[in-house]
């Protein structure tokens, strides 16, 4: 277990923090491996319904460790990409709670979440290009995709970053909060894990993996995706639950 990320359960909702406060929890190596593993547990644990990926010390994550790069060192796991969440996703979801800065290889490492809760102040840049870098972890592909092409241009080429106010108005943040990010995360975390499971993961799947797909292809592809909720237990549960006025039992099966 490493020190440079904390790992709590609560309430069906993993909460991962990078611990790296001294340094802006910018990431390293084995931050990045301990961030993957993570969410290892987060899939393979049925009673795990969605995680919550934040920082500690009021900062969300600053990037890469640059002493680390210095000495040879990427903050990769694997084939899993900068902290261990950029070029793949576990199949549930993943919020992400941002304080103070998300910047470089930290905000795509936000942008790698399938929701983002951040506080009010808090800044948002991809800043590679002032010290000779690019965004090389996903932020010049992602980046348009979410807010208006000529903005993310801009993000990228000027190195200068926006505000959480104005993310959200753009729509890449979710939820904006007066108080710690991880209050309003643990809120929308909540609504989320109060819903069936296996809904749940075939809508983030169907979501995210449809962003491509062709018109024509929409039914063929989402199929696979869909099939096995609409004939399990918990859809089942879920009608009978709202023809009895209860709370549903969900079972994951």
């Amino acid at each position: 277990m490493s020190e440079q990320v904390l790992v709590e359960a609560r309430d069906g909702v993993l909460e991962v923090t990078i611990n790296r406060p001294e340094a802006k929890n910018a990431m390293t190596k084995e931050a990045a491996e301990a961030i993957a593993a993570a969410m290892d547990r987060l899939d393979a644990d049925g009673d795990l319904r969605c995680a919550i990926l934040t920082g500690a010390g009021g900062t969300f994550c600053s990037g890469m460790d640059l002493k680390g790069f210095l000495k040879g060192e990427y903050p990769v796991a694997g084939n899993r990409g900068f902290g261990g969440l950029t070029t793949w996703t576990p199949k549930k979801p993943v919020i992400a709670a941002v304080d103070g800065f998300a910047l470089a290889g930290g905000m795509e490492l936000a942008m790698a979440c399938d929701m983002i809760v951040a506080s009010k102040g808090t800044k948002f840049g991809i800043p590679e290009v002032k010290r000779g870098l690019a965004a090389g972890g996903g932020g010049m592909v992602i980046l348009p995709r979410l807010l208006p092409r000529t903005l993310a241009m801009e993000m990228a080429i000027t190195g200068d970053p926006i505000s959480a106010e104005r993310a959200h108005e753009l729509g890449l943040v979710n939820v904006l909060t007066d108080g710690p990010a991880i209050e309003g995360a643990r809120e929308l975390a909540a609504r989320v894990a109060g819903n069936g499971p296996l809904a749940v993961i075939a809508s983030k799947g169907v979501v995210r993996d449809s962003w491509l797909w062709a018109d024509e292809d929409v039914n063929a592809k989402q199929s696979p995706y869909i099939a096995g909720v609409f004939t399990s237990e918990d859809a089942r549960e879920g009608a009978m639950a709202f023809a009895e006025k209860r709370k549903p039992q969900w079972k994951g099966r």
